[in-house]
């Protein structure tokens, strides 16, 4: 079951434990807003900086008068970063350590080149030699293909046709919006006005990037190979479709063309309104395409929507004064960073009751909570879309942002749910219980049929669709996931849901299905299998699940293997690339606690005595940083306080083997939250 370690060395690391945790504690508080909530930088990788520039590109903001001085220096400054981010091979990645990315590199190389950058520089002839060894600009994939075909360097006939009607095609169709995801459908309706428009701005030869292709005449159709192995299959179904909707399309023969353009603007300016969310989506990637939809729609810059929708998206920027680089990052994070946090700081004991700090971040919490219908609703099952959100109804949701309300989901509010319910005062106000009561119903509603939750959407998994042309963001839908649904259970009962109820059971028995061989579960929205894993055991310990039993016995006994030599726990992204990886990479604070939280879960009284959960304590012990700590590297300045931990890799996932993130707040909230559940176990043995 475990290995022991002596009392006495318990005993000392316990005293160094808590050391430690009220050092790490009142590093947390000191990035606490005065607000009361907490909201961290959230970085994401070049394609932020290369994507923005050739947004502007495209618009033609690019070049007084349409760009001000201030705009004129932050495109400098954005160039600087992305100079930063290049690799010593000339390529662009996802994240430290990811392998080159073709179409990450492609859009760098195109946005440096167009803000200056001399293609006979060292790096720049690296990047194209790299470029052209990986199959040229023509391989790129289709998100990317769009900003070539805007600026005119490849016709609009190499990217998928995506037809504007499906704005109007019914529910009982097999393709409809409310059967993709979330995020899906804010990306794919301005990209379908863009593909009906086709908006394009003609650059001269000399800023094109002609010199990155190997044969441009591959890009005179879909950039996607037949599959002559298996001709009936669904990806040369949509190959030959994208090419019959393309040939009806340009002859004027598709039927209720300007109808579906005309519902497609609608359908997007309704979930723009600024009294509903921060943005379309509230993310990088539509608040990126909306904004050359709206100019090719015939909207001027000086109309109220555009303005609002470059403030919006401009919001993102970080720009520390002087020369420093600017940083962009994909969207804000502060609900999921204030209610994690919440939750770890409530793993060390303090409620709302005791700490005027913790009161104010629940009363952050519970004013952010979504009172509104959104798309959501459509996919419930008849039973549920009667309920009413928000304070004076029975169910309510939060969103990750500071304002999504068309898209709360179901990791944030489990999340919320849960810390409220662990900092609420059981003997004072009732506001943090009731707002976790309408949380529990929003959540026992969002169940699929499966038994796991997604994170958007009640939703089936349908894997045709991932063979959608347009589909290479490999997030076309939304399906059940074990890290999330591990988190439902625990908030499920941490709220007061019995572990006996049905939605309960049928929980357990989707993690029980999606349970690795090895005894681990993939990770959805964290590298990878280690996340995956923490969030599965956590729900199922909390739902009662024997921990002696043979399978989390190996869960525990993978989480073993994969530790460290330093003690810690790490794994790289490229897991999702190579599953012969999971598991694997340089330790980090925030994946080393949730390696630690698992097997404490897993061992519960026995953890105090084990050598696995010793060493891992150790490990954060002794990389915690003993003094404020300067700047790590120059594209992320960012001083850490004293109490705190160093992070560099991205532990983050947005979509898999395409965008990841860096949260900056992860290594600092989750050591919190192992470091004080360490504490607790070996007090109480």
């Amino acid at each position: 079951m475990f290995t022991e370690i002596k009392p006495p060395a318990a005993g000392a690391l316990l005293e160094r434990a808590e050391g430690a945790l009220t050092a790490a504690l009142e590093a947390l508080f000191l990035k606490q807003n005065e607000g009361g909530h907490w909201c961290a930088e959230l970085e994401g990788d070049s394609i932020l900086y290369s994507e923005y520039l050739l947004m502007k590109a495209i618009l033609g903001h690019d070049v007084p008068p349409e760009a001000s001085p201030d705009d004129v220096r932050r495109f400098r400054k954005a160039r600087q970063t992305m100079r930063a981010l290049q690799r010593e091979d000339g390529s662009w990645g996802q994240y430290p350590g990811a392998p080159a990315d073709l179409s990450a590199t492609v859009k760098a190389y195109f946005a440096v080149k167009l803000w200056g950058e001399s293609t006979d520089a060292p790096h720049m002839v690296r990047a194209r030699r790299l470029i052209l060894e990986m199959g040229g600009a023509e391989k790129i994939n289709t998100f990317s293909m769009f900003y070539l075909a805007c600026l005119g360097q490849v016709p609009w006939d190499a990217c998928p046709i995506i037809p504007p009607q499906a704005a109007l095609l019914p529910r009982w169709s097999p393709f409809h919006l409310d059967k993709v995801a979330a995020w899906t459908r804010t990306m794919i309706l301005p990209l379908a006005l863009c593909s009906a428009l086709r908006p394009v701005r003609a650059l001269p030869p000399e800023r094109g990037i002609g010199e990155l292709f190997n044969d441009r005449t591959r890009c005179n159709r879909l950039a996607k190979a037949w599959n002559r192995a298996r001709p009936a299959s669904w990806h040369n179904f949509f190959i030959a479709l994208d090419r019959v909707i393309k040939w009806l399309d340009k002859r004027r023969l598709m039927p209720a063309r300007g109808r579906g353009i005309r519902a497609a603007e609608r359908w997007l300016l309704e979930r723009m309104e600024g009294a509903t969310t921060d943005g379309l989506g509230a993310i990088f990637p539509p608040m990126v395409y909306i904004q050359v939809a709206l100019q090719r729609l015939g909207y001027p810059r000086s109309h109220a929507v555009v303005q609002r929708a470059e403030r919006e998206l401009d919001r993102f920027i970080v720009e520390p004064p002087g020369d420093g680089a600017l940083r962009i990052q994909p969207c804000f994070s502060p609900v999921w960073d204030t209610g994690i946090a919440l939750y770890a700081v409530t793993e060390a004991g303090l409620i709302a009751a005791g700490d005027g700090r913790v009161a104010r971040a629940c009363k952050w919490l519970c004013e952010r909570e979504v009172a509104r219908i959104g798309d959501w609703i459509n996919n419930l099952r008849r039973r549920d879309r009667s309920m009413r959100m928000g304070p004076g109804g029975d169910a309510g949701a939060w969103a990750f942002e500071y304002r999504n309300d068309w898209y709360p989901d179901v990791d944030d509010t489990a999340m919320v749910a849960m810390s409220l319910r662990r900092a609420g005062d059981e003997a004072g106000s009732t506001m943090t219980r009731d707002a976790s009561a309408r949380g529990v119903r929003w959540l026992l509603a969002m169940q699929n049929d499966d038994g796991g939750w997604a994170a958007f959407d009640r939703t089936k998994h349908r894997q045709w669709m991932e063979a959608v042309p347009f589909a290479d963001h490999n997030a076309m839908q939304d399906p059940s996931c074990a890290d999330i649904t591990g988190r439902t259970l625990e908030a499920l009962i941490t709220c007061g849901v019995a572990p006996t109820a049905p939605g309960v059971r049928a929980g357990i028995g989707f993690l029980r299905r999606t349970q690795r061989p090895r005894g681990c579960w993939w990770g959805r929205w964290g590298c990878n299998f280690i996340y995956g894993t923490w969030q599965a055991v956590g729900g199922l310990i909390a739902a009662g699940e024997d921990p002696r039993g043979e399978y989390l016995q190996r869960t525990l006994a993978w989480l073993r293997s994969i530790q460290n030599e330093d003690g810690g726990f790490g794994e790289s992204a490229n897991s999702y690339l190579d599953e012969s990886l999971m598991g694997r990479g340089p330790s980090t604070a925030s994946q080393t606690a949730w390696a630690l939280i698992s097997m404490m879960n897993l061992l519960g009284a026995d953890a105090a005595r084990d050598e696995s959960v010793q060493r891992a304590v150790e490990y954060l012990l002794g990389t915690q940083l003993r003094e404020p700590a300067p700047a790590e590297y120059p594209e992320h300045p960012l001083d850490e306080p004293a109490g705190s931990w160093r992070e560099r890799w991205f532990t983050g996932t947005g979509f898999p083997r395409v965008f990841y993130l860096r949260y900056h707040l992860y290594r600092h909230y989750f050591p919190v939250m192992a470091l004080a559940r360490f504490v607790r176990l070996v007090r109480r043995a």
